[in-house]
Protein backbone atom coordinates (compact mmCIF):
# COMPACT_ATOMS: atom_id res chain seq x y z
CA UNK A 1 0.00 0.00 0.00
CA UNK A 2 1.34 3.68 -0.50
CA UNK A 3 2.62 5.63 2.27
CA UNK A 4 0.02 6.43 4.87
CA UNK A 5 0.60 9.43 5.19
CA UNK A 6 -0.51 10.55 1.70
CA UNK A 7 -3.27 8.26 1.85
CA UNK A 8 -7.18 9.38 2.42
CA UNK A 9 -10.48 7.63 2.19
CA UNK A 10 -12.15 8.37 -0.93
CA UNK A 11 -15.62 6.66 0.52
CA UNK A 12 -16.93 5.56 3.22
CA UNK A 13 -19.92 3.00 4.61
CA UNK A 14 -21.92 2.58 7.52
CA UNK A 15 -22.97 -1.01 7.96
CA UNK A 16 -26.17 -0.97 10.28
CA UNK A 17 -27.06 -4.62 11.39
CA UNK A 18 -30.60 -5.55 12.52
CA UNK A 19 -29.81 -6.63 16.30
CA UNK A 20 -33.29 -5.26 17.51
CA UNK A 21 -32.28 -3.63 20.71
CA UNK A 22 -29.52 -2.92 20.78
CA UNK A 23 -26.31 -1.18 18.14
CA UNK A 24 -24.05 -2.74 15.68
CA UNK A 25 -22.16 -0.73 13.56
CA UNK A 26 -19.42 -1.98 10.86
CA UNK A 27 -17.68 1.44 9.35
CA UNK A 28 -15.77 0.98 6.57
CA UNK A 29 -13.44 3.39 5.14
CA UNK A 30 -12.14 2.69 1.74
CA UNK A 31 -9.28 3.81 0.11
CA UNK A 32 -7.92 4.88 -3.55
CA UNK A 33 -6.86 1.46 -5.94
CA UNK A 34 -3.25 0.31 -4.99
CA UNK A 35 -0.92 -0.49 -8.15
CA UNK A 36 -2.59 -3.60 -8.57
CA UNK A 37 -5.67 -2.23 -8.99
CA UNK A 38 -6.88 -3.64 -5.74
CA UNK A 39 -9.45 -1.51 -3.48
CA UNK A 40 -8.05 -1.08 0.27
CA UNK A 41 -10.14 -0.97 3.15
CA UNK A 42 -10.11 -0.77 6.66
CA UNK A 43 -12.73 -1.42 9.40
CA UNK A 44 -14.52 -0.25 12.37
CA UNK A 45 -16.64 -2.18 14.99
CA UNK A 46 -18.86 -0.25 16.97
CA UNK A 47 -20.40 -2.01 19.14
CA UNK A 48 -22.43 -5.81 18.82
CA UNK A 49 -24.90 -6.35 21.38
CA UNK A 50 -28.55 -6.80 22.13
CA UNK A 51 -31.67 -7.21 24.44
CA UNK A 52 -34.57 -8.66 22.21
CA UNK A 53 -35.36 -9.76 18.54
CA UNK A 54 -38.21 -9.00 16.69
CA UNK A 55 -41.30 -11.71 16.64
CA UNK A 56 -39.90 -14.84 14.71
CA UNK A 57 -36.55 -14.05 14.99
CA UNK A 58 -34.17 -16.36 16.80
CA UNK A 59 -31.61 -14.06 19.16
CA UNK A 60 -28.52 -16.77 19.06
CA UNK A 61 -29.33 -17.11 14.98
CA UNK A 62 -29.13 -13.71 14.00
CA UNK A 63 -26.21 -12.87 16.37
CA UNK A 64 -24.30 -15.37 14.56
CA UNK A 65 -25.38 -14.39 11.46
CA UNK A 66 -24.30 -10.87 11.89
CA UNK A 67 -20.70 -12.09 13.93
CA UNK A 68 -20.33 -13.93 10.25
CA UNK A 69 -21.60 -11.13 8.05
CA UNK A 70 -18.87 -8.81 9.90
CA UNK A 71 -16.25 -11.40 9.49
CA UNK A 72 -16.81 -12.10 5.76
CA UNK A 73 -17.05 -8.09 5.22
CA UNK A 74 -13.75 -7.51 6.68
CA UNK A 75 -11.99 -9.98 5.34
CA UNK A 76 -10.96 -11.31 8.78
CA UNK A 77 -9.34 -8.23 9.91
CA UNK A 78 -10.87 -5.25 12.01
CA UNK A 79 -8.51 -2.50 12.61
CA UNK A 80 -10.44 -1.28 15.59
CA UNK A 81 -13.04 -2.19 18.44
CA UNK A 82 -15.15 0.11 20.06
CA UNK A 83 -17.39 -0.88 23.20
CA UNK A 84 -18.68 2.13 24.30
CA UNK A 85 -20.11 1.37 27.54
CA UNK A 86 -21.03 -2.31 29.07
CA UNK A 87 -24.74 -1.96 28.53
CA UNK A 88 -25.71 -5.75 27.69
CA UNK A 89 -27.64 -3.75 23.75
CA UNK A 90 -24.03 -3.10 23.04
CA UNK A 91 -21.33 -5.57 24.17
CA UNK A 92 -23.57 -9.20 24.65
CA UNK A 93 -21.98 -9.98 20.93
CA UNK A 94 -18.27 -9.95 22.13
CA UNK A 95 -19.46 -12.80 24.77
CA UNK A 96 -16.68 -15.85 24.45
CA UNK A 97 -18.10 -19.87 25.28
CA UNK A 98 -15.44 -22.10 26.40
CA UNK A 99 -15.33 -24.07 22.64
CA UNK A 100 -14.55 -21.17 21.22
CA UNK A 101 -17.61 -21.19 19.20
CA UNK A 102 -18.86 -17.87 20.74
CA UNK A 103 -20.15 -14.70 18.42
CA UNK A 104 -17.57 -13.19 20.53
CA UNK A 105 -14.62 -15.39 19.80
CA UNK A 106 -15.39 -14.94 16.14
CA UNK A 107 -14.72 -11.20 16.85
CA UNK A 108 -11.77 -11.71 18.89
CA UNK A 109 -10.55 -13.89 15.84
CA UNK A 110 -10.37 -10.68 13.29
CA UNK A 111 -7.56 -9.64 15.84
CA UNK A 112 -8.04 -5.60 16.27
CA UNK A 113 -5.30 -3.67 16.65
CA UNK A 114 -6.75 -1.52 19.31
CA UNK A 115 -10.27 -1.50 21.27
CA UNK A 116 -11.62 1.67 22.84
CA UNK A 117 -13.51 1.85 25.86
CA UNK A 118 -14.79 4.33 28.82
CA UNK A 119 -12.04 5.22 30.91
CA UNK A 120 -14.33 3.44 34.04
CA UNK A 121 -13.55 -0.12 32.55
CA UNK A 122 -9.67 0.60 33.20
CA UNK A 123 -8.59 -2.03 35.43
CA UNK A 124 -6.52 -0.18 37.39
CA UNK A 125 -9.16 1.37 38.61
CA UNK A 126 -10.29 -1.82 39.92
CA UNK A 127 -7.29 -2.59 41.45
CA UNK A 128 -8.80 -3.58 45.35
CA UNK A 129 -6.23 -1.98 47.49
CA UNK A 130 -7.00 1.17 46.16
CA UNK A 131 -10.57 0.50 46.62
CA UNK A 132 -10.18 0.06 49.81
CA UNK A 133 -7.91 3.09 50.08
CA UNK A 134 -10.73 5.19 48.80
CA UNK A 135 -13.39 4.34 51.57
CA UNK A 136 -15.32 7.58 50.68
CA UNK A 137 -14.90 10.59 48.43
CA UNK A 138 -13.66 13.71 49.22
CA UNK A 139 -12.01 16.53 47.58
CA UNK A 140 -8.75 15.64 48.91
CA UNK A 141 -8.37 12.19 47.44
CA UNK A 142 -6.47 11.94 44.34
CA UNK A 143 -8.30 11.72 41.15
CA UNK A 144 -7.22 7.91 40.36
CA UNK A 145 -8.48 7.06 43.84
CA UNK A 146 -11.86 9.04 43.37
CA UNK A 147 -12.35 7.38 40.28
CA UNK A 148 -11.51 4.09 41.58
CA UNK A 149 -14.76 4.53 44.24
CA UNK A 150 -16.73 5.32 41.48
CA UNK A 151 -16.19 2.60 39.51
CA UNK A 152 -17.11 0.20 42.37
CA UNK A 153 -19.37 1.86 43.43
CA UNK A 154 -21.23 1.19 39.42
CA UNK A 155 -20.02 -3.00 39.86
CA UNK A 156 -22.35 -2.83 43.63
CA UNK A 157 -24.88 -1.31 41.20
CA UNK A 158 -24.59 -3.83 38.44
CA UNK A 159 -24.60 -6.76 41.26
CA UNK A 160 -27.99 -5.10 42.49
CA UNK A 161 -29.66 -4.92 39.07
CA UNK A 162 -29.16 -8.66 39.34
CA UNK A 163 -30.94 -8.64 42.95
CA UNK A 164 -33.62 -6.73 41.75
CA UNK A 165 -34.55 -9.27 38.64
CA UNK A 166 -34.83 -11.63 41.25
CA UNK A 167 -36.99 -9.91 43.70
CA UNK A 168 -39.68 -8.55 40.53
CA UNK A 169 -40.09 -12.16 39.40
CA UNK A 170 -41.14 -12.86 43.26
CA UNK A 171 -43.43 -9.78 43.21
CA UNK A 172 -45.22 -10.33 39.74
CA UNK A 173 -45.81 -13.90 40.42
CA UNK A 174 -49.08 -15.05 39.29
CA UNK A 175 -48.90 -17.71 41.75
CA UNK A 176 -49.52 -14.94 45.17
CA UNK A 177 -51.43 -12.01 44.04
CA UNK A 178 -49.75 -10.10 41.49
CA UNK A 179 -50.05 -6.43 42.54
CA UNK A 180 -47.71 -5.04 39.85
CA UNK A 181 -48.84 -3.62 36.42
CA UNK A 182 -47.59 -5.03 33.07
CA UNK A 183 -46.00 -1.99 32.12
CA UNK A 184 -44.35 -1.83 35.75
CA UNK A 185 -42.81 -4.68 35.65
CA UNK A 186 -41.00 -5.08 31.84
CA UNK A 187 -39.16 -1.91 32.39
CA UNK A 188 -37.93 -3.07 35.77
CA UNK A 189 -36.90 -6.35 34.20
CA UNK A 190 -35.66 -4.77 30.77
CA UNK A 191 -33.65 -2.04 32.83
CA UNK A 192 -32.48 -4.70 35.37
CA UNK A 193 -31.19 -7.26 32.60
CA UNK A 194 -29.36 -4.44 30.62
CA UNK A 195 -27.64 -3.33 33.39
CA UNK A 196 -26.80 -6.52 35.48
CA UNK A 197 -23.47 -9.08 35.36
CA UNK A 198 -23.92 -11.65 32.67
CA UNK A 199 -21.75 -9.24 30.11
CA UNK A 200 -18.45 -11.00 32.50
CA UNK A 201 -17.37 -12.75 29.84
CA UNK A 202 -17.81 -10.02 26.76
CA UNK A 203 -15.35 -7.91 29.28
CA UNK A 204 -13.03 -9.54 29.73
CA UNK A 205 -13.01 -10.21 25.69
CA UNK A 206 -12.87 -7.19 25.01
CA UNK A 207 -9.62 -6.12 27.52
CA UNK A 208 -8.02 -9.41 26.00
CA UNK A 209 -9.18 -8.92 22.04
CA UNK A 210 -6.63 -6.12 21.38
CA UNK A 211 -4.24 -3.26 22.47
CA UNK A 212 -7.12 -1.31 24.75
CA UNK A 213 -7.43 2.72 24.97
CA UNK A 214 -9.54 3.32 28.07
CA UNK A 215 -10.73 7.00 26.78
CA UNK A 216 -12.36 10.18 28.13
CA UNK A 217 -13.12 13.51 26.74
CA UNK A 218 -9.59 15.21 24.68
CA UNK A 219 -8.05 11.51 24.70
CA UNK A 220 -5.56 11.64 21.82
CA UNK A 221 -5.95 8.56 19.37
CA UNK A 222 -3.20 8.61 16.51
CA UNK A 223 -4.94 6.08 13.98
CA UNK A 224 -3.05 7.31 11.19
CA UNK A 225 -1.37 3.76 10.35
CA UNK A 226 -4.83 1.86 10.77
CA UNK A 227 -6.86 4.88 9.21
CA UNK A 228 -4.86 6.85 7.25
CA UNK A 229 -6.63 10.09 6.57
CA UNK A 230 -8.94 9.62 9.53
CA UNK A 231 -8.68 11.90 12.69
CA UNK A 232 -10.88 10.36 15.76
CA UNK A 233 -11.73 12.87 18.78
CA UNK A 234 -13.03 11.47 21.93
CA UNK A 235 -15.65 13.89 22.69
CA UNK A 236 -16.77 11.87 25.81
CA UNK A 237 -17.21 10.62 28.46
CA UNK A 238 -15.72 13.40 30.78
CA UNK A 239 -13.94 12.01 33.65
CA UNK A 240 -14.22 13.28 37.64
CA UNK A 241 -12.09 15.97 37.16
CA UNK A 242 -13.29 17.11 34.16
CA UNK A 243 -16.89 16.38 34.61
CA UNK A 244 -16.52 18.88 38.37
CA UNK A 245 -15.49 21.71 36.45
CA UNK A 246 -18.97 22.57 35.05
CA UNK A 247 -20.50 22.79 38.34
CA UNK A 248 -24.18 23.36 36.16
CA UNK A 249 -26.21 20.79 38.00
CA UNK A 250 -27.69 20.94 41.25
CA UNK A 251 -25.69 19.44 44.11
CA UNK A 252 -28.43 17.33 45.23
CA UNK A 253 -29.41 15.80 41.44
CA UNK A 254 -29.91 12.20 41.77
CA UNK A 255 -27.50 12.05 38.28
CA UNK A 256 -24.69 13.96 39.79
CA UNK A 257 -21.96 11.50 40.02
CA UNK A 258 -20.27 11.97 43.86
CA UNK A 259 -24.31 11.62 44.81
CA UNK A 260 -24.76 8.29 42.82
CA UNK A 261 -21.86 7.03 44.22
CA UNK A 262 -22.69 7.44 47.38
CA UNK A 263 -26.02 5.94 47.70
CA UNK A 264 -25.00 2.85 45.98
CA UNK A 265 -22.41 2.41 48.66
CA UNK A 266 -24.52 3.17 51.30
CA UNK A 267 -27.57 0.75 49.68
CA UNK A 268 -25.47 -2.36 50.86
CA UNK A 269 -24.83 -0.74 54.19
CA UNK A 270 -28.31 -0.64 54.86
CA UNK A 271 -29.31 -3.94 53.79
CA UNK A 272 -26.48 -5.25 56.60
CA UNK A 273 -27.61 -3.21 59.11
CA UNK A 274 -31.28 -4.12 58.92
CA UNK A 275 -30.35 -7.89 58.95
CA UNK A 276 -27.98 -6.88 61.99
CA UNK A 277 -30.80 -5.10 64.12
CA UNK A 278 -33.62 -8.64 62.76
CA UNK A 279 -31.03 -10.73 64.09
CA UNK A 280 -29.75 -8.95 67.58
CA UNK A 281 -34.00 -8.74 68.46
CA UNK A 282 -34.83 -12.35 67.75
CA UNK A 283 -31.70 -13.91 69.12
CA UNK A 284 -30.45 -14.97 65.70
CA UNK A 285 -34.20 -16.90 65.03
CA UNK A 286 -34.47 -14.46 62.06
CA UNK A 287 -38.38 -14.03 62.75
CA UNK A 288 -39.38 -11.09 64.57
CA UNK A 289 -42.84 -11.89 65.78
CA UNK A 290 -41.98 -16.10 65.98
CA UNK A 291 -45.59 -16.30 67.58
CA UNK A 292 -47.71 -14.41 65.04
CA UNK A 293 -49.71 -16.74 62.52
CA UNK A 294 -48.15 -17.00 59.09
CA UNK A 295 -49.96 -16.58 55.91
CA UNK A 296 -48.35 -18.67 53.24
CA UNK A 297 -50.86 -19.78 50.50
CA UNK A 298 -53.53 -16.78 50.93
CA UNK A 299 -54.06 -13.49 52.82
CA UNK A 300 -56.63 -12.61 55.15
CA UNK A 301 -59.30 -10.10 53.06
CA UNK A 302 -58.58 -6.66 55.24
CA UNK A 303 -55.08 -7.41 54.45
CA UNK A 304 -54.60 -7.77 50.61
CA UNK A 305 -54.98 -4.17 49.59
CA UNK A 306 -52.46 -3.40 52.07
CA UNK A 307 -49.94 -6.00 50.98
CA UNK A 308 -50.80 -4.79 47.41
CA UNK A 309 -50.19 -1.15 47.75
CA UNK A 310 -46.82 -2.02 49.66
CA UNK A 311 -45.79 -4.60 46.54
CA UNK A 312 -46.69 -1.41 43.71
CA UNK A 313 -44.69 0.84 46.04
CA UNK A 314 -42.08 -1.42 45.94
CA UNK A 315 -42.12 -1.85 42.19
CA UNK A 316 -41.67 2.11 41.92
CA UNK A 317 -38.63 2.07 44.16
CA UNK A 318 -37.09 -0.68 42.63
CA UNK A 319 -37.86 1.16 39.09
CA UNK A 320 -36.19 3.94 40.50
CA UNK A 321 -33.17 2.27 41.43
CA UNK A 322 -32.40 0.73 37.75
CA UNK A 323 -33.05 4.16 36.23
CA UNK A 324 -30.56 5.65 37.97
CA UNK A 325 -28.05 3.15 37.28
CA UNK A 326 -29.20 2.88 33.68
CA UNK A 327 -28.63 6.60 33.38
CA UNK A 328 -25.32 6.59 34.82
CA UNK A 329 -24.33 3.96 32.78
CA UNK A 330 -25.27 5.60 29.68
CA UNK A 331 -23.37 8.53 31.08
CA UNK A 332 -20.24 6.28 30.82
CA UNK A 333 -20.89 6.37 27.10
CA UNK A 334 -17.62 7.10 24.41
CA UNK A 335 -18.75 9.51 21.99
CA UNK A 336 -16.50 9.87 18.80
CA UNK A 337 -16.50 11.95 16.08
CA UNK A 338 -14.63 10.25 13.12
CA UNK A 339 -13.48 12.98 10.66
CA UNK A 340 -11.42 12.72 7.52
CA UNK A 341 -11.74 14.37 3.43
CA UNK A 342 -14.23 17.44 5.30
CA UNK A 343 -16.94 14.61 6.47
CA UNK A 344 -17.57 13.88 10.40
CA UNK A 345 -19.45 10.82 11.61
CA UNK A 346 -20.77 11.03 14.96
CA UNK A 347 -21.09 7.91 17.10
CA UNK A 348 -22.04 8.79 20.90
CA UNK A 349 -23.39 5.34 21.88
CA UNK A 350 -26.00 5.95 24.65
CA UNK A 351 -24.59 8.92 26.29
CA UNK A 352 -26.86 11.20 27.75
CA UNK A 353 -26.98 14.99 28.83
CA UNK A 354 -25.10 14.86 31.82
CA UNK A 355 -22.22 12.84 29.37
CA UNK A 356 -23.08 15.48 26.71
CA UNK A 357 -22.84 18.34 29.23
CA UNK A 358 -19.12 18.64 29.06
CA UNK A 359 -18.78 18.89 25.70
CA UNK A 360 -21.28 20.94 25.16
CA UNK A 361 -19.34 23.11 27.15
CA UNK A 362 -16.04 23.19 25.06
CA UNK A 363 -16.10 25.88 22.76
CA UNK A 364 -13.69 23.62 20.44
CA UNK A 365 -15.97 20.37 20.72
CA UNK A 366 -19.07 22.77 19.45
CA UNK A 367 -17.35 23.81 16.82
CA UNK A 368 -16.06 20.08 15.50
CA UNK A 369 -20.13 19.47 15.90
CA UNK A 370 -21.37 22.10 13.66
CA UNK A 371 -20.92 20.42 10.41
CA UNK A 372 -22.18 16.81 11.44
CA UNK A 373 -22.89 15.10 8.28
CA UNK A 374 -23.92 11.92 9.90
CA UNK A 375 -25.46 11.39 13.34
CA UNK A 376 -25.71 7.81 14.97
CA UNK A 377 -29.02 8.15 16.61
CA UNK A 378 -28.17 7.98 20.67
CA UNK A 379 -29.57 5.89 22.87
CA UNK A 380 -31.73 3.86 19.86
CA UNK A 381 -34.07 7.38 19.61
CA UNK A 382 -34.96 8.07 23.13
CA UNK A 383 -35.62 11.48 24.54
CA UNK A 384 -32.88 12.09 26.70
CA UNK A 385 -29.46 11.23 24.74
CA UNK A 386 -30.37 13.93 21.50
CA UNK A 387 -30.32 16.54 23.98
CA UNK A 388 -32.09 20.10 22.15
CA UNK A 389 -28.51 21.69 22.76
CA UNK A 390 -26.70 18.97 20.50
CA UNK A 391 -29.24 18.95 18.07
CA UNK A 392 -29.14 22.73 17.68
CA UNK A 393 -25.34 22.44 16.65
CA UNK A 394 -26.07 20.65 13.55
CA UNK A 395 -25.80 23.02 10.52
CA UNK A 396 -26.49 20.60 7.20
CA UNK A 397 -30.43 19.69 8.85
CA UNK A 398 -32.77 20.63 6.38
CA UNK A 399 -36.34 20.41 5.72
CA UNK A 400 -36.92 17.86 2.69
CA UNK A 401 -40.49 19.01 1.19
CA UNK A 402 -39.40 22.61 0.47
CA UNK A 403 -35.67 22.59 0.54
CA UNK A 404 -35.65 24.85 3.37
CA UNK A 405 -32.41 25.74 5.47
CA UNK A 406 -32.87 24.98 9.07
CA UNK A 407 -29.84 27.80 9.67
CA UNK A 408 -29.86 30.77 7.33
CA UNK A 409 -26.24 30.81 7.56
CA UNK A 410 -25.28 27.56 5.97
CA UNK A 411 -23.89 27.55 2.82
CA UNK A 412 -26.20 27.26 -0.46
CA UNK A 413 -24.88 23.97 -1.38
CA UNK A 414 -24.84 21.73 2.14
CA UNK A 415 -25.16 18.16 2.37
CA UNK A 416 -28.25 17.37 3.99
CA UNK A 417 -27.74 15.58 7.22
CA UNK A 418 -27.77 11.70 7.27
CA UNK A 419 -29.11 9.85 10.58
CA UNK A 420 -28.69 6.49 11.10
CA UNK A 421 -30.86 4.85 14.21
CA UNK A 422 -30.42 1.16 15.70
CA UNK A 423 -33.88 0.04 17.55
CA UNK A 424 -37.46 -1.67 17.99
CA UNK A 425 -40.42 0.00 19.26
CA UNK A 426 -41.93 -1.95 22.32
CA UNK A 427 -39.31 -2.85 24.13
CA UNK A 428 -38.44 0.37 26.43
CA UNK A 429 -41.02 2.83 27.72
CA UNK A 430 -44.18 3.64 27.33
CA UNK A 431 -45.85 6.00 25.49
CA UNK A 432 -48.22 6.67 27.78
CA UNK A 433 -45.48 8.54 30.05
CA UNK A 434 -43.88 9.55 27.37
CA UNK A 435 -40.75 7.17 27.82
CA UNK A 436 -41.00 5.08 24.82
CA UNK A 437 -38.10 4.33 23.00
CA UNK A 438 -37.37 5.53 19.84
CA UNK A 439 -39.47 8.46 20.70
CA UNK A 440 -41.80 9.91 18.24
CA UNK A 441 -41.33 13.67 18.32
CA UNK A 442 -37.66 12.44 17.72
CA UNK A 443 -38.27 10.38 15.25
CA UNK A 444 -40.64 13.03 13.19
CA UNK A 445 -37.72 15.50 13.80
CA UNK A 446 -35.00 13.95 12.17
CA UNK A 447 -37.33 12.49 9.87
CA UNK A 448 -38.43 15.94 8.61
CA UNK A 449 -34.79 17.16 9.25
CA UNK A 450 -32.25 14.96 7.66
CA UNK A 451 -31.85 11.63 5.95
CA UNK A 452 -33.08 9.25 8.99
CA UNK A 453 -33.16 5.49 8.43
CA UNK A 454 -33.64 2.82 11.08
CA UNK A 455 -32.74 -0.60 11.42
CA UNK A 456 -36.53 -1.38 11.67
CA UNK A 457 -36.30 -0.86 7.77
CA UNK A 458 -34.12 -4.16 7.69
CA UNK A 459 -36.23 -5.89 9.99
CA UNK A 460 -39.58 -5.18 8.10
CA UNK A 461 -37.73 -6.56 5.09
CA UNK A 462 -36.18 -9.28 6.74
CA UNK A 463 -32.69 -8.40 5.99
CA UNK A 464 -29.49 -8.69 8.05
CA UNK A 465 -28.42 -4.66 7.46
CA UNK A 466 -28.71 -1.78 6.30
CA UNK A 467 -25.92 -0.05 4.42
CA UNK A 468 -25.78 4.36 4.28
CA UNK A 469 -22.90 4.93 2.05
CA UNK A 470 -20.46 8.37 2.32
CA UNK A 471 -18.72 9.76 -0.39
Amino acid sequence: MSDPEKLEPCKATIRAYQVGFGDCFLLTFEYPEDENNSVQERHVLIDFGSTGMPAGVVAAEQMMSVANNIKDRCNGKLQIVVATHRHKDHISGFATKKDESGTGDIIKALQPDIVIQPWTEDPLLKDAKLIERAVKPSASQPLQMKQAFYVSSLTKMNALASTIATEIEHLGSKSFMPALSPELKEQIEFLSEDNSLPNQSAVVNLASMGKNHYVNFGYKLDVSQMLPGVTIHVLGPPNLHQHAKIRTQKSKDENEFWMLYGAAGDFWKLQAASGDLCSSLTGGSGRLFPDADVFQDFLPSHNRWFVRQLRSLRGEQLLGLVRILDRAMNNTSVILLFEFGGKKLLFPGDAQIENWEYALNDPAAVELLKDVCVYKVGHHGSRNATPKSLWGQFTRKQKEETGQKDNENEPEKTVRLKTINSTMKGKHGHIENNTEVPRTTLVDELTTQSDYKTTEEAAKANELYIDVEII
